[in-house]
C-alpha cells in the first residue's frame, strides 16, 4: 500500500493561465467533472496539456522496469512537483520519492510523502533541526542526504546534535572530473565517510551519484564501478550490511540496472524522474528504450503545448502567441506535431520549425507546400520536461479525443 498523500485542493479562477475563467472560481475537481473538450471549452491559448494515455503508459514502463530489475525506485519529484502525480507513482510501486532543494522536501512532507531522498548537500542548519524534528515526531518517516565534505558533516552536525532522537542518515556524494558535486577520489569519500560515523547526530547510509550527464556507456560503467568500489570500502570499514547505492538520470537506466540491479551487497536506488512526462526531443533522442528491446515507443511525450497563429507577415514566415514565458527552450525550441486549422481539419505540421522565441511570440518557419492561416492552432511537443512544468500552475489532462479528465496542480 502506498502512501495516501494530502492533495491540495487549488481553484480555477481568473488568474489560472490558459483558461478564460472570469467567473467565480471552482476547485480542480469541479472543473475537471466537467469534461470540456480542449477546442470548445473554455481555453485560450497558448496553453499546456498531459495526454493521459501517455502519462499512464510512461509511470506503468519505468515501475515494471525497477521491478524487474529489482531496483528500488525514488523518481524524481522536481520534474513536476506534482502531489497527484507523485501518487501515481507511488500507486505503481515507487519505494520513495526524490527531491532537489529544501523547498521541495517540505513540498513532498506536506503532501505526506514518507521517504524523501535529497538529491543534494544540506547545509542549512534550520532545514535540518526541522528534518531531525520529523524523524523525531513521525518514526515513519525516512531521509537522506548527501555530504561530500568534512564542512557538510559539520553542518549537519551542529545542527542536530541532542540527546537521544532518530539520526540523520548521510549518503557520501561522488561525482566526477569537471561535473558538479561530489567527491573526486575514493580517498576523499572515505574521509567523508569518517567524518559522518564520527559525528554526533548522523548515521552513515552509503554513497550516491548522478552518471546522466556522462556521454557514453563505457563511462557510465565506470563511474558505476568507482561507486560500487566506494560503497565495498565503506561497508568493510564501517561494518555496513547493505549500504545504499543511488544514482539515477534518465538517459542511462539500462546501463544502471546492468551493473547494480538485484545486487545483494548494496540497497540499489534509482532515481530517473523526466520519464513521467517524456518529451519530443532530448529525451526521445536519449531515452535507453532505444537501446533495449522494447523499443524507443515505450515513453511517450505526454506534453503538448498548444498555440494560435496570430499572424503570417510573410511567406514563409507565421507567428504563434506563444513564447519563453509559456514554452521551455533549455534543450532545443518546441517541437511542431500537428496543424489544427480553423475548420476542425488536422494535418501533421512537418517540415515547420520554431526558430526563434521571445517573452510571448514563436517564430515559425513554414514549407512552401503547407498553407498556415491566422486562427490555425498548432500543438508542439517539448525538449527537457523539468523546464516545462514550472511554467504552469494548473495543467489539464486530456484524453485522447482532447476530453478533460483531470486537472493537476504544480508546486514550483
Amino acid at each position: 500500500m502506498s502512501d495516501r498523500l494530502s492533495i491540495p485542493q487549488e481553484l480555477v479562477d481568473w488568474r489560472t493561465k490558459g483558461l478564460w475563467w472570469p467567473g467565480e472560481p471552482v476547485t480542480l475537481d469541479e472543473f475537471a467533472a466537467r469534461g470540456d473538450h480542449l477546442f470548445t471549452g473554455p481555453f485560450t491559448w497558448p496553453l499546456m496539456v498531459l495526454r493521459a494515455s501517455a502519462l499512464d503508459r510512461n509511470i506503468a514502463a519505468l515501475a515494471e522496469f525497477a521491478e524487474r530489475h529489482r531496483l528500488l525506485f525514488a523518481p524524481h519529484g522536481k520534474t513536476a512537483m506534482s502531489p497527484v502525480l507523485t501518487q501515481r507513482q507511488l500507486d505503481a510501486g515507487a519505494w520513495g520519492i526524490t527531491a532537489a532543494t529544501a523547498n521541495q522536501v517540505l513540498d513532498f512532507r506536506r503532501f505526506g510523502v514518507n521517504r524523501i531522498l535529497l538529491a543534494n548537500e544540506l547545509l542549512d542548519p534550520k532545514v535540518l533541526r526541522w528534518v531531525a524534528a520529523e524523524l523525531d515526531a513521525d518514526p515513519g518517516f525516512e531521509f537522506l542526504f548527501y555530504a561530500d565534505s568534512p564542512e557538510g558533516v559539520s553542518v549537519a552536525s551542529q545542527a542536530v546534535e541532542r540527546d537521544g532522537g532518530r539520526p540523520l542518515r548521510v549518503m557520501v556524494e561522488r561525482g566526477t572530473p569537471g561535473g558538479r558535486t561530489g567527491c573526486r577520489t575514493r580517498e576523499q569519500v572515505l574521509n567523508v565517510a569518517r567524518e559522518v560515523v564520527r559525528a554526533p547526530g548522523l548515521e552513515l547510509a552509503g554513497v550516491a551519484g548522478y552518471e546522466g550527464s556522462l556521454s557514453d556507456a563505457e563511462g557510465v560503467r565506470g563511474f558505476l564501478n568507482d561507486l560500487l568500489g566506494d560503497s565495498a570500502a565503506l561497508a568493510t570499514e564501517h561494518h555496513l550490511e547493505r549500504p545504499v547505492l543511488s544514482v539515477g538520470g534518465s538517459a542511462w537506466f539500462d546501463v544502471v540496472a546492468e551493473e547494480i540491479g538485484g545486487r545483494e551487497d548494496i540497497l540499489p536506488i534509482l532515481r530517473s524522474g523526466a520519464y513521467v512526462a517524456h518529451d519530443d526531443g532530448l529525451y526521445r533522442r536519449t531515452t535507453p528504450y532505444n537501446r533495449l528491446p522494447e523499443g524507443g515507443d515505450a515513453l511517450a511525450g505526454a506534453l503538448e503545448l498548444w498555440a494560435q497563429v496570430t499572424s503570417t507577415p510573410e511567406p514563409g514566415l507565421a507567428i504563434a502567441a506563444m513564447g519563453r514565458r509559456e514554452a521551455n527552450f533549455d534543450q532545443g525550441f518546441p517541437i511542431p506535431r500537428i496543424l489544427r486549422r480553423a475548420d476542425g481539419t488536422v494535418v501533421p505540421a512537418g517540415g515547420v520549425e520554431v526558430t526563434n522565441l521571445n517573452d510571448h511570440h514563436a517564430y515559425l518557419t513554414i514549407p512552401g507546400d503547407l498553407s498556415v492561416r491566422p486562427g490555425d492552432l498548432i500543438s508542439f511537443g517539448i525538449s527537457h520536461p523539468c523546464t516545462a512544468f514550472d511554467r504552469w500552475q494548473v495543467i489539464p489532462v486530456v484524453d485522447d479525443e482532447y476530453r478533460v479528465t483531470e486537472a493537476i496542480a504544480t508546486y514550483f
